[in-house]
């Protein structure tokens, strides 16, 4: 006679087989229902227009483009990741996707950093040209070769904001505690006496309110988005560096996906993004300084620092000590730095 098993021990069996299916994805029996979650980290606060106008809209285009098949949870406000942290824990696969400054990790990036010296950008949308070209022609590629990149981003002209203190000449910065994005502003913010001091984006507020700070060096988008405007109320713009930011993928995580999810994350990367970021970046940078204006706050402007007699000298100092430091770790800034003027020539705007 056949044995027939209670209906508790079925039902037991059947949700026991349920649970050796992969938590985070449903299937069919085909796998073409499959559902992949990819877990994107970045620094920024959801409110600022990199989150809400950039990232946000990709995910939702890569997720539409899939059929449903890919989904995109993003963790903004450094969340899943440290902000200096984001490039290796997509590498290592902790996170699917990260956006991070390469200027947070010094030394890691030193061939992509040189498109941040001064005269080579003055905005934007320039930025992210150069960089995805120095990318997309092999100058700069080998640096991300334990991810797969989906594009570069990078920021419009970073400038100096202050609280009561005017910065009309390099002598104004000699004494002054300030925010450094990156070891190339720290160099120039040091060759013009003043003291770099390197932490995240996201303790300069309360470095300020506390008087750790006197002022920091950001471009106006990033100025706005943290907030900092609340607190400062003299700026400099002087276009004397600009911020290299990426946008990656696990590489495993990418391989493991079917030729026609590849496809659609392909078609949603490249140049063309790198594009769409910059105008977003761009318009912001507008915004916040028309923002600081209205309140009434001092603004100085230094539109060509490299032909100002007073500043020449403090940014080719700068300049001159990133290349030497680069070329003493074996590498080729040189060439990297001769590349990247003729990609500032034809992404000019």
């Amino acid at each position: 006679m056949k044995k027939i098993l209670p209906v508790g021990l079925t039902l037991a069996a059947l949700i026991s087989l349920a649970g050796c299916s992969p938590s985070n994805d449903t299937a069919s029996a085909d796998g073409a229902d499959e559902v992949t979650t990819l877990r994107f980290s970045h620094f920024w606060p959801a409110t600022a227009a990199t989150h809400t106008e950039i990232f946000e809209p990709w995910a939702r285009k890569v997720e539409e483009e899939s059929g449903g098949r890919l989904k995109v949870e993003i963790y903004p406000s450094a969340t899943l990741s440290k902000p200096d942290a984001t490039y290796d824990a997509t590498a290592k696969g902790t996170v699917d996707i990260g956006s991070q400054l390469q200027g947070y990790t010094n030394g890691r990036f030193p061939l992509t950093q040189v498109a941040e010296l001064p005269g080579l950008s003055n905005s934007a949308t320039q930025m992210n040209c150069m960089l995805q070209t120095l990318y997309d022609d092999g100058v700069i590629s080998s640096e991300y070769e334990d991810t797969h990149l989906l594009f570069m981003m990078g920021t419009g002209p970073g400038g100096m904001h202050t609280v009561d203190k005017a910065i009309r000449t390099p002598d104004d910065l000699k004494g002054l505690r300030m925010r450094r994005p990156s070891a190339i502003a720290g160099d120039i913010i040091e060759s013009a006496g003043g003291t770099p001091v390197g932490l995240p984006a996201t303790d300069i507020y309360t470095s300020l309110q506390r008087g750790v700070l006197d002022g920091l060096s950001l471009p106006w988008d990033a100025t706005g988005s943290f907030r900092l405007i609340e607190l400062t109320n003299t700026h400099t713009n002087i276009p004397f560096y600009s911020s290299a930011i990426m946008v990656t993928m696990n590489k495993d995580k990418y391989e493991s996906l079917p030729d026609d999810l590849k496809k659609v994350i392909d078609e949603n990367s490249g140049k063309a993004m790198g594009a769409i970021a910059g105008k977003v970046f761009d318009a912001e940078d507008d915004r916040f300084m028309a923002e600081a204006k209205a309140k009434g706050d001092t603004m100085i402007d230094i539109p060509d620092p490299l032909n100002d007699p007073q500043w020449k000298a403090p940014l080719q100092a700068g300049t001159q000590k990133y290349l030497n430091d680069v070329a003493a770790s074996g590498l080729d800034p040189q060439t990297v730095y001769e590349k990247a003027k003729e990609a500032s020539v034809a992404c000019k705007v």
